[in-house]
């Protein structure tokens, strides 16, 4: 199977010796760095990089006609953004970090090591791809406007929070670096994912897998494979998901719960693009850009020392963090017609109508589950519907039953204590619940329906007791 080029700009490497530029594009390209350029006449060098600008190149200082320290000048002059790697004689070296001070981006003395070649030359493909991201996503930020709004057609919002993360997700997603997608539960991970698959062009699947409760075994087996032999059982060679996802992408869900041993695996997958199979002993290379998601807080799991720090940082080079509904209330109307729809045509009904008191009720619930949470709620409504309306029994029930567990969690014995603030004094039972009324009542917008429903009383009794207190006054 043929490998598209990596990097997509090539690596120029500039010698006037023939054997260092064969040993070094033979380095390269055995580490999959496929893309590369050889040139051993230096007044040809600017001409290259005119034509096709290199995201690397890799300069000998001492050349006959034009010298690398004349050819590197010009290259900062003209191509600032181009990292320049200087490759110098020991005897040079001083020159080396000369050249550093006035532009270049490292140095490597000869004769060159294999692992300090190419962790530098990474490391330059870093530094080049998040500045070219920068200016993408400053360009994108003063335009304020979408180029390929159709990656993100699954995602049923108008939030500009929303709005600025799939600017950012069009400026970062063409590039190999991973990211990593927080966000709680039911709020759209994987559909973040799928949107950076398709705007990365990279032409190989999308391949998802869950990692929570996988043991090491398993997790090794179900990403890399195994050859024949490798265990009992094991009769034919099985390819695993990142061979399935060569060119294409490999989506890691509930990384938090990754095991220490399967931790380690992964960190070498990001840093060489190597892997084994089960039973095997010689390495492969990996093609698959890695997207990886978490509803738990990595940071928090890094401080108790059950996630590596090195994986963290390799995973987050790229962060989305996805907000919950309740922060982006403007797109409760819109994500519940398109489930309306969706349920009456996997349903075969009618499409309800949508009460408009259902707005109100829907506007002022936190929305525990999120997105997930609502499309259960609509689609077991219209599942419930018997043509008209849609019913607002069925709402009202669900929140109810999860403001009462929510109670029930927050007792005085567990650790986030009572979600209220008290005066003191204490207020009165009678004090209290006016206060709990008027609150509901305001944040309703004095609607009884949607007031009773966030108090978990019918309406008729809310409206018996403001009738009570009115009559009082």
């Amino acid at each position: 199977m043929s490998r598209r080029p990596y990097p997509t700009h090539p690596i120029l490497v500039v010698d006037d010796e023939e054997g260092i530029l064969f040993s070094i594009d033979t380095t390269l390209q055995l580490a999959g760095i496929n893309n590369v350029l050889t040139c051993s006449d230096s007044r040809q060098v600017m001409s290259i990089v005119q034509r096709r600008a290199p995201s690397v190149v890799l300069l000998d200082l001492n050349m006959p006609h034009v010298d690398g320290e004349a050819i590197l000048d010009r290259i900062a002059v003209r191509y600032p953004e181009i990292p320049v790697i200087i490759i110098t004689g020991r005897i040079d070296a001083e020159t080396a970090v000369d050249c550093m001070k006035t532009g270049a981006f490292d140095y490597i003395v000869k004769p060159v090591d294999e692992s300090r070649l190419l962790a530098t030359v990474r490391k330059s493909l870093q530094f080049g791809e998040l500045h070219q991201e920068n200016l993408a996503l400053n360009d994108k930020l003063r335009e304020g406007t979408l180029k390929h709004p159709e990656a993100f057609a699954e995602m049923i919002t108008s939030s500009p929070k929303m709005m600025l993360l799939f600017n950012y997700v069009e400026s970062v997603a063409a590039t190999s670096h991973p990211v990593l997608v927080s966000g709680e539960t039911g709020t759209g991970k994987e559909l973040m994912a799928r949107a950076i698959h398709r705007l990365s062009g990279n032409p190989g699947e999308f391949v998802a897998t869950n990692v929570a409760g996988l043991d090491d075994n398993v997790f090794s087996d179900t990403l890399f494979g195994h050859v024949r032999g490798a265990f009992t059982g094991a009769e034919a060679e099985r390819s695993g998901l990142i061979e399935r996802a060569a060119d294409g992408t490999l989506f890691l869900d509930e990384i938090g719960d990754l095991s220490s041993g399967s931790q380690i695996k992964l960190l070498r997958l990001l840093q060489e693009r190597e892997y084994m199979p089960l039973g095997q002993d010689a390495t492969r290379k990996s093609s698959a850009r890695i997207i990886a998601s978490t509803h738990v807080d990595l940071w928090e799991l890094q401080q108790k020392e059950l996630f590596r720090q090195d994986l963290h940082y390799r995973l987050r080079t790229h962060r989305i963090v996805i907000p919950p509904l309740r922060e982006r209330k403007e797109d409760v109307a819109a994500l519940v017609e398109h489930f309306v729809h969706s349920a009456s045509a996997s349903l075969d009904k009618p499409e309800p109508r949508i009460p408009q008191e259902l707005m109100v009720v829907l506007e002022n619930y936190t929305f525990p589950g999120n997105i997930r949470e609502l499309q259960a709620m609509v689609f077991d409504a219209v599942a419930l519907s018997e043509g008209g309306s849609l019913p607002l029994r069925v709402f009202r029930e669900h929140i109810a039953q999860a403001r009462q567990a929510e109670c029930r969690h927050h007792t005085r014995d567990s650790a986030e204590g009572i979600p209220l603030n008290f005066t003191d004094p204490l207020p009165t039972i009678k004090q209290a619940t006016r206060m709990l009324v008027e609150e509901a009542m305001f944040r309703s917008g004095n609607n009884q329906t949607a007031a009773a429903s966030m108090l978990g009383i019918s309406q008729q009794a809310l409206s018996k007791r403001l009738r009570q207190w009115k009559t009082r006054k």
